[in-house]
């Protein structure tokens, strides 16, 4: 009904607008068409009739689409933009047209495309974009393409293409993509799989070749060699520093995330504090702890320092840094997380740790050491426990290893389940 109403008004609306006057407006074989084709145009002309269904401007000279271009044509279902100038297409410029079945863009110098106006195009069955300058396509631009039947992508600047774009695209029969200057690292394996098994007509298909690496340049995907490739995997361990036997207000917290994948995967550390989120692109720090130039803390000393290893050090841990420490590796086959969560608790009569777990214990003065006598109640039977033994401030003595159900060694570390907690004693 509402389809109905918009349809009667665009008709009604449609008999007292005149057409552009650069253009030609009129009906042939049903459609209502406007006509703007070479006519010099540098922007979308005003005025056209509400019920216009084609619309070509091709071989102007239009430099963008703005937002709005089109807002005037809501009935468009085919739209012909080929041999233009255009650089942009804005965010706005396409998507109010919820009945477009043909876009040709082609023949432009397009880099900067709103790829989220394609969503709302879920009757497309023809999008034209090649011969322009893209670089790159999300992996979810075509998610609401279901109806699309052909689409032309040559002769872009594309370096690779992401796993799954084409997924969505379940009318798919006709692809075109060669002549793009791939990059033919693992992210790319996959497009040559799929190409030899799908049953979309892909063209030139020795011209979908290699740029990169130089030792494959030219050679045709589908017949490029086995790369040696692997997802990214992580493992996350930790270890609170003591100084040998001096332990020092605050401490010294080591986690290391050891990363496994091909090609090397970038490293990133995701913090939860009680302050808000941290996000550091490691390395943040160099060998020498000193702050990256560049980095948000540059002149001063960083509070999480990230070296390209894989190590975070936090140098003075306390309440403030309670929370959760994730490690993401990524590359192009995926990626990878592990976490841990850190609270610091001082021991006690019993009460609750910073997570919410009740425990009973208390600190004992030994033979030069402190200790937390194994009294904590598990929350469950997944619940791994592991005694902690501290060395007192001036003692000779070392901190001993505390040892869990799995016999493995883990200094001052108190281990409830997936929470790490840090047992800090304030006064010595």
């Amino acid at each position: 009904m509402q389809e109905l109403r918009l349809l009667c008004w665009a008709v009604l609306l449609g008999l007292v607008q005149s057409c552009p006057e650069p253009c030609d407006c009129g009906e042939k074989y049903g459609f209502q068409i406007a006509d703007c084709a070479y006519r010099d145009l540098e922007a979308v002309p005003p005025g056209f009739p509400a019920n216009v269904t084609t619309l070509s401007l091709s071989a102007n000279r239009l430099p963008g689409l703005p937002e709005g271009a089109f807002r005037e044509v809501p009935l468009l279902q085919s739209l012909w933009l080929a041999h233009n100038e255009i650089r942009t297409v804005a965010a706005g410029a396409l998507s109010p047209l919820g009945h477009l079945k043909s876009l040709d863009l082609s023949h432009n110098l397009i880099s900067d495309f709103a790829w989220s106006d394609l969503h709302n195009l879920s009757a497309l069955q023809l999008l034209k974009m090649d011969s322009n300058e893209l670089t790159s396509i999300p992996r979810d631009a075509f998610r609401s393409l279901s109806a699309l039947r052909s689409l032309q992508l040559n002769h872009n600047r594309l370096h690779t293409v992401a796993e799954g774009t084409f997924t969505p695209l379940t009318a798919l029969s006709h692809l075109q993509i060669n002549d793009n200057p791939f990059d033919c690292t693992c992210g790319i394996v996959w497009l040559k799989t799929w190409a030899l098994a799908t049953a979309v007509s892909i063209p030139e298909q020795d011209n979908i070749a290699c740029t990169s690496p130089h030792v494959l340049k030219g050679t045709p995907l589908s017949r490029l060699p086995p790369l040696p490739c692997s997802a990214p995997s992580v493992q996350l361990s930790y270890q609170p520093s003591q100084d040998g036997a001096e332990l020092r207000p605050g401490f010294v917290l080591a986690l290391h995330c050891d990363v496994d994948g091909q090609p090397a995967p970038q490293l990133h550390w995701h913090i939860q504090t009680p302050g808000g989120t941290v996000e550091i692109a490691s390395p943040n720090v160099g060998t020498d702890g000193r702050a990256l130039p560049g980095t948000p803390a540059a002149s001063s000393r960083q509070r999480f320092q990230a070296f390209a290893n894989g190590s975070l050090l936090i140098p003075d841990f306390g309440k403030l840094e309670e929370g959760t420490y994730s490690c993401l590796a990524t590359n192009e086959l995926g990626s990878a997380e592990s976490s841990v969560n850190v609270a610091l608790a001082t021991p006690g009569e019993g009460g609750e740790d910073a997570l919410g777990r009740r425990f009973h214990g208390k600190a004992v003065e030994g033979k030069g050491c402190y200790t937390v006598d194994n009294e904590v109640q598990p929350s469950g039977p997944e619940d791994n426990v592991v005694i902690i033994y501290l060395s007192r401030a001036g003692s000779p003595e070392t901190a001993a290893a505390g040892e869990g159900a799995t016999g493995q060694q883990l200094p001052g570390l108190f281990l409830l389940g997936q929470s790490l907690l840090i047992f800090f004693l304030a006064s010595f």
